[in-house]
């Protein structure tokens, strides 16, 4: 198992990857689309999961912390509860949610996703015996396990591939949500290109705005931003947008020499994407499955991770696929990148 840098560990248990819940206190929660599953494995661990939008079956993010919710339970046994978040949840809706589900005994508690930041710092101070982990966001809190990947580096390894397979010199990013996190994305796909290559153009589009998370959720706008930039002549698309990076593969696909570039989970390889598979270049993999695995993991063993944990390139945190041979004849050239950055010869940035 890949380890990872503690930046910092201690106190209680808490798990849970923090994300935009939905409201889970009444019965319209229910349609959040939670669902319960038990193990009669003895001393299995009993884990609340609350998703962001889009949940379980996104094909990126989402999907990623459920594979190590999966491999979790399949070693460990237990039960598993499952909320997902909606486009329209508050606050209120993201505490009610995280609250409810430790009062219900859940440990650990994951958000899987930012928007849990606030609400997961109230929560772990009501349920102080709870572990709670948040994925993408770091709370201040004796019994929070903060998950963090360095987006930038494997960003920025997806500029140099982009640089190095365009045709038109012209290529194109699609942040989600235009928030920090996703800056994060576009900073480093911006200076791998352009340190690949100083006249490259690049596009740089949002499908939604501060408070407004459908730009994750949204593959029609997903597939209009990207036509649009296909349009204009770029010729390589990345997408950091959740399920709506769906919308843009698909767009991407209908252009002939058009490549898009995944994001989160190796999209080569997702079943719903397959009749696009031969457009997708590669994707950044951001390997959430590991930090909730070793979460849950941690819990089962009664040695709770707490603190800030930072999965990097160098620790396989985030890492770009290979999935296709498509990137085969320029594997060189980004191995060489990678390894400036590892050993600190490149600094990435996380601001654009």
């Amino acid at each position: 198992m890949r380890r990872v840098t503690k930046i910092a560990a201690a106190g209680i248990a808490s798990a849970a990857l923090a994300l935009t819940a939905t409201a889970c206190g009444s019965t319209s929660a229910d349609k959040a689309k939670a669902s319960d599953t038990t193990s009669a494995a003895a001393g299995g661990v009993k884990v609340g999961v609350a998703y962001d939008v889009g949940g379980r079956g996104d094909h990126s993010f989402n999907d990623s912390a459920a594979r190590g919710i999966d491999k979790a339970k399949g070693e460990f046994g237990g039960e598993v509860k499952e909320l997902t978040a909606k486009t329209t949840d508050t606050e209120a809706d993201r505490l009610e949610r995280l609250s409810q589900l430790a009062q219900a005994g859940y440990n650990p508690v994951v958000g899987i996703g930012y928007a849990y930041a606030n609400s997961m710092k109230q929560a772990a101070v009501k349920f102080p015996d709870t572990t709670f982990g948040i994925v993408d966001s770091v709370v201040d809190a004796k019994n929070v396990d903060n998950i963090v990947f360095t987006e930038e580096q494997g960003s920025y390894l997806a500029g140099v591939a982009a640089a190095l397979k365009t045709e038109k010199k012209h290529v194109g990013f699609i942040g989600g949500v235009d928030v920090p996190l996703i800056k994060k994305f576009e900073a480093g796909f911006v200076q791998g290109v352009k340190d690949t290559d100083k006249s490259m153009k690049v596009d740089v589009q949002y499908l939604s705005h501060g408070s407004d998370t459908s730009g994750f959720a949204s593959p029609d706008k997903g597939k209009a931003a990207a036509q649009g930039m296909l349009d204009k002549g770029a010729d390589v698309i990345y997408s950091a947008a959740g399920s709506s990076g769906s919308g843009s593969i698909e767009a991407v696909n209908g252009v002939k020499g058009a490549w898009a570039i995944g994001v989160d989970s190796d999209q080569y390889n997702q079943a719903s994407l397959a009749k696009y598979k031969d457009s997708i270049l590669t994707s950044v993999v951001k390997n959430v499955d590991v930090g909730v695995y070793d979460l849950i993991k941690s819990i089962h063993d009664k040695k709770p991770l707490v603190g800030t944990n930072t999965y990097s390139l160098a620790k396989d945190g985030v890492s770009l696929s290979t999935s296709g041979d498509f990137i085969a004849d320029i594997q060189p050239k980004i191995d060489a990148a990678k390894q400036k950055i590892i050993d600190g010869s490149v600094k990435v940035k996380t601001t654009p």
